[in-house]
């Protein structure tokens, strides 16, 4: 039976064929309490050669369900009569907003697309958190000022900056996820202390707010993790990604054992004058450098993989090193003295050279190299021991950011090439070392 649209005098008829829809499914980004999704969108095709109308398009659940739709420019839950021009198509925008009843749950309904040719239905599919929110406003500075522990029982999500006042400790549980909004940042203050605890598939992550797979790969999403003076950072099993400076650390002392750190529009660890002590750590695609060192201190890197194949913006140089005794206050040039010890451990990309030093005259610059693989450009100018590798292809098994895998293939130059070294019987990945073990963090 033909339908008359009045407005146009064109006449819809009744679907003979089943309409064709551009998914079949739409997973939604991981969602929290009263914080809304960004829009989906799915295409509903007319293949028949005629004008149709649609008798209903509806939500499975009606008014109860957690998602909302929006319905060729109308939103609501329930839709009759909707036509559709032949070989034309029309959108139907998905978003979900829910109130989460439990550390975690999964969000399911289906938009129903009832005609004469018959059923169909879209599954609408998503991960809904509980979440606890530190949002910085004009009335609200958004300081710890006690010392904190969180558990991976709700998700942190952080507006603006959040900052863990002096002299106070925040202590970081295993399978704790701390997402942040653009621009926000995690301050810790003059000698506080930040303790991430996570275990091996049960890390801690810090990252943008949207958990959808293609922010994986794309820094910038928020700043970062900063450290005043005197400040301290023990963090095991860590996931750091998607910013602009992951770690930025001010005479600050850190261990860092078993994390990826990856994807900084500037550097991973931006360190200035700080002691770090780093292994099983593995970094990639910064900006800058995996690992800046400004106004020298104590570096001792051991078992580690700093990969660096940027290829957002091939102006910035991507190192995996950059190591300078001068820092630049924005005031005046500061100076200090290095040392930094490498041993075990990779540091390679897709630039002539992975490591560039800047030493300034009179402050002393010390740096040690030992059983390690390295991208080594012609002018280097440092030495290294005649058990360092240079130059030659480590054969990551992936070295993408999308399918970042650092392992090397059983015919690495680094497999069986480190020194023999007490203290790291195990890889990143649990895995016992071999005697001798692999270069870098992966046996």
């Amino acid at each position: 039976m033909a339908v008359s649209c009045n407005r146009d005098d064109i006449s819809f008829d009744s679907p003979t064929q089943l309409l064709r829809f551009s998914a079949d499914t739409v997973f939604c980004d991981t969602v929290y309490n009263q914080v809304r999704s960004e829009t989906y969108a799915v295409k509903i095709y007319n293949n028949e050669d005629k004008d149709v109308m649609i008798p209903k398009i509806s939500l499975g659940s009606g008014n109860a369900s957690l998602y909302r739709i929006n319905v060729d420019g109308k939103a609501g839950t329930n839709f009759t009569n909707i036509p559709l021009r032949k070989k034309d198509s029309l959108y139907i925008f998905v978003e979900i907003a829910p109130i989460a009843n439990a550390p975690q749950a999964i969000a399911e309904d289906q938009i129903n697309v009832e005609t004469p040719a018959g059923k169909q239905h879209v599954t609408l599919f998503s991960v809904v958190q509980d979440a606890e929110f530190y949002i910085e406003s004009k009335t609200n500075p958004n300081i710890l000022t006690t010392d904190t522990n969180w558990t991976n029982e709700k998700a942190k999500i952080i507006f603006g900056n959040l900052k863990l006042d002096a002299n106070k400790k925040l202590d970081i549980q295993k399978g704790t996820k701390v997402y942040f909004f653009k621009n926000a940042a995690l301050k810790i203050g003059k000698n506080a202390e930040l303790n991430v605890k996570g275990e091996l598939n049960n890390e801690v992550v810090f990252r943008g707010d949207r958990s959808e797979t293609k922010y994986d790969t794309i820094p910038k999403n928020w700043q970062g993790i900063s450290f005043d003076v005197g400040s301290r950072l023990n963090m095991n099993y860590a996931r750091v990604f998607g910013g602009t400076r992951g770690l930025e650390m001010k005479e600050t002392t850190a261990n860092i054992t078993n994390s990826i750190i990856h994807t900084h529009q500037e550097y991973g660890i931006f360190a200035v004058k700080s002691t770090i002590t780093a292994s099983n750590l593995v970094m990639n695609n910064c900006g800058e450098a995996d690992l800046g060192i400004f106004k020298g201190g104590i570096y001792n890197i051991t078992h580690s993989t700093l990969a660096n194949y940027w290829d957002f913006n091939n102006s910035l140089p991507s190192l995996g090193i950059y190591a300078t005794n001068e820092y630049d206050n924005g005031t005046s040039i500061e100076q200090g003295s290095l040392m930094l010890t490498i041993k075990n451990s990779i540091i390679y990309g897709s630039k002539d050279n992975s490591i560039v030093f800047k030493q300034t005259s009179g402050q002393p610059f010390t740096t040690t190299f030992q059983n390690c693989l390295l991208k080594y450009g012609s002018t280097s100018t440092y030495t290294v021991d005649a058990a360092t590798i240079k130059n030659q292809d480590p054969k990551f098994e992936n070295y993408f950011t999308q399918k970042l895998n650092l392992r090397v293939k059983a015919d690495s130059p680094a497999k069986g090439k480190g020194a023999i070294l007490s203290g790291f019987p195990t890889d990143i990945a649990g895995v016992t070392r071999t005697n001798p073990p692999t270069i870098g963090a992966y046996q």
